[in-house]
């Protein structure tokens, strides 16, 4: 959730007043007048995209390093009941989610015009064993060459590692591990803050680029087939595991989830924003309140399904852009990373965004194209991240009841 900007500046006080959403598409809106109405190559307007770009490759490596260290540490061991299941349940619809997003991918490819100046710069691995091959020697480096070049696996892996070693900590140091990822994305919400403003460069530089306006065509492309996996999960697959775990009809609580926790979180834009809606839901489902006051938290850190999905999406149409061709080992690859990306996603609005190049990376696509994609990503975010919060945060009620459930169908059994 965003911060509000200091209120004592009369500015900051007017822009306060707007909601961020509409300030993105203000921001949309004006790009597209200005393109129309001063298209000179002089313009000193895509300056404002580039430098949010930029500002976004800055803060970016750090951010994951931070976000992922912490959310390990955090975690202690024997936790109550049911939280084994509800984890599982995480963990299988995210992966179920990025490879319906693979598929969807696939049936529905999307590219972006504006990238495909750069697709000559792109040398693209040929096959797994070269993804793997990749994979491992990005693996394998120093921590801060790694977040000095945007190296994500080794930033991941690097977090992963030291996440562990900090659950052995003491209470204070876990505090300041977590102190300081909470200071970076901090920082990161003041970077977001400038997002309406890099949008209408981003816009601008689409519009007046070679293609124009019919570059913003494939932005609608890539909305429509971001939404429609999204709607799929929420409807389709997601009902199929609650009735994997359950046995019983998943519709009902499906629905009640989407209209009490996915309208409120599809309007905040943020999983932490919708938590007391969530609890609140959970209590009013008559569950155990030891297992849902850790596993809606948890699943505001780890449960992010519709994040899993947009960096699929949006690494795939970057793939597209730049003439990959890929294998389904690499791109199954992807998806597992994908998987991994989502739960650091920061909680701030845009967080999947953030880690969109990891997944670029496997198929040998840089750090500057990929930063592009995430800037694409925040022309299309008005959409995709409400939609996104909705189904990560919804899913989090729906998962913790259906695990709940089926623990009380397994108890009856046993008791039968």
């Amino acid at each position: 959730m965003l911060e509000p900007i200091n209120p004592r500046a009369p500015l900051a006080t007017a822009l306060n007043k707007i909601p961020f959403i509409l300030q993105i598409v203000i921001g949309l809106i004006i790009g597209i007048i200005l393109a129309v109405v001063m298209p000179g190559d002089k313009s000193v307007i895509p300056t404002f995209g580039t430098l949010f770009v930029k500002a976004l490759k800055a803060v970016a490596p750090i951010l994951v390093f931070v976000l992922v260290s912490a959310a390990i540490a955090r975690h202690h061991k024997g936790m109550q009941t049911n939280m084994k299941p509800i984890i599982t349940l995480y963990f299988v619809s995210m992966l179920l989610s990025a490879t319906f997003a693979l598929a969807m991918s696939y049936a529905f490819p999307s590219s972006f015009p504006v990238l495909a100046a750069a697709a000559g710069d792109v040398t693209p691995p040929q096959g797994i064993d070269e993804v793997l091959l990749n994979f491992i020697n990005q693996a394998i480096d120093n921590p801060i060459t790694a977040l000095e070049n945007g190296n994500y696996i080794a930033i991941l892996l690097w977090a992963i590692g030291l996440g562990l070693m900090f659950r052995a900590a003491n209470d204070n140091t876990k505090r300041v591990l977590e102190d300081l990822a909470q200071s970076i994305s901090g920082v990161v919400r003041m970077v977001i803050r400038f997002a309406p403003l890099g949008v209408m460069g981003l816009v601008y530089s689409s519009c007046t680029a070679e293609g124009g306006f019919s570059n913003l065509l494939s932005y609608v492309h890539v909305i429509a087939v971001l939404l429609g996996t999204m709607l799929g999960i929420a409807f389709i697959i997601n009902p199929l595991i609650v009735w994997t775990a359950t046995r019983e009809n998943p519709y009902p609580l499906v629905f009640t989830t989407i209209a009490n926790s996915a309208v409120t979180a599809f309007f905040t834009r943020s999983s932490a924003a919708n938590l007391p809606v969530n609890l609140e839901l959970c209590e009013k489902l008559n569950l155990p309140k030891d297992t849902y006051t850790i596993s809606i938290p948890l699943g505001c850190t780890i449960n992010m399904s519709g994040a899993a999905v947009t960096i699929v999406i949006l690494t795939m149409g970057a793939v597209n852009t730049m003439g990959i061709e890929t294998d389904f080992a690499s791109a199954l690859l992807m998806c597992v990373a994908s998987v991994l990306c989502a739960c650091g996603a920061s909680g701030v609005a845009g967080g999947s965004l953030m880690l969109i190049p990891l997944a670029c990376s496997i198929f040998g696509i840089g750090n500057d194209i990929a930063m592009q994609v995430v800037g694409i990503g925040f022309i299309i975010g008005v959409l995709q991240d409400s939609t996104e919060t909705a189904l990560n945060s919804s899913s989090d009620v729906l998962f913790t009841a259906a695990a709940c459930r089926r623990a009380e169908r397994l108890k009856a059994q046993k008791a039968a």
